[in-house]
């Protein structure tokens, strides 16, 4: 039977299955901040980026299925994220893209493919306009480019279990886990405001992307999805019918099988 949490209850009670065993676990200093992360497998490489508040755990239903098909994963906890460490400087999507490069950097991977979720996916694209040559290509899943993307917001239960995961995962892994209500008003201050990417700068980005939007998706508007996928060159829209902006959590195959249909078509390079 195939595993389905649309309202997110069981991620709430346990969270996303364990990662598997890391080849590397590492943390280094980067730009004011600790930055864990890891690598598994071997193959083309593909590095996950998770969602505001997250940390890499959350891609505890997709490692597994990118191994099993030949990639090479890392994953990153955001600055300030998990077991990441921030400084005081406020946040932005250009200084994660930095953190995200630096992470590439360290393992030696000269080029990857991204896939980002949420802030995860901004963080990817703003990589990807900054630093092509190091992107393979971009799977971008429930974000906005500019402020009018965003549905004004409207809280359910589903957002709130996923808040309280988060809150207790921040607890356990963080060396500050006092500190959670400051990243959740550090993290909207960037939101509020950025990114701010016109037509200009989304045309500026050159590099294979795939625009996912979740059918049910309770922050991003489908419009700005389908402007996204115009705006950017040569840019596809896949849409993921009965789920919302936690799809990799509620219907992790599906969404496992947009993300491997997206690596499937890159260039091997």
């Amino acid at each position: 039977m195939e595993f389905n949490d649309d309202t997110l209850e069981k991620f709430a009670a346990t969270g996303a299955p364990p990662l598997p065993d890391a080849d590397v676990q590492d943390e280094f200093e980067h730009d004011g901040a600790r930055l864990w992360h890891a690598s598994f497998g071997s193959g083309p490489a593909v590095l996950l980026l998770h969602g505001g508040l997250g940390h890499s755990g959350n891609w505890g239903h997709q490692i597994p299925a990118l191994l099993a098909a030949g990639y090479r994963v890392v994953s990153l906890d955001t600055r300030g994220h998990g077991r990441s460490t921030r400084d005081a400087r406020p946040f932005s999507y250009e200084l994660l893209a930095s953190d995200a490069h630096a992470v590439l950097d360290r393992l030696g991977i000269a080029r990857a493919a991204l896939v980002g979720w949420s802030d995860g996916a901004c963080t990817s694209l703003v990589l990807a306009r900054q630093t092509p040559a190091c992107v393979a290509g971009v799977f971008y899943f429930a974000c906005n480019m500019d402020p009018t993307g965003v549905k004004e917001f409207a809280p359910t239960p589903t957002i709130d279990r996923c808040l309280s995961r988060h809150r207790a995962d921040y607890a356990q892994l963080s060396e500050s886990p006092e500190d959670f209500p400051a990243l959740l008003d550090a993290l909207g201050a960037m939101q509020r405001t950025q990114p701010n990417y016109g037509t200009r700068e989304l045309a500026e980005i050159r590099v294979p992307v795939t625009i996912a939007h979740a059918e049910h998706d309770e922050f991003i508007r489908r419009e700005h999805a389908e402007h996204l996928a115009r705006a950017i060159v040569g840019a596809k829209l896949a849409l993921l019918p009965g789920v919302s902006h936690f799809a990799p959590l509620q219907r992790p195959a599906a969404f496992n099988a947009a993300v491997l249909s997206f690596l499937a078509a890159l260039p091997r390079k």
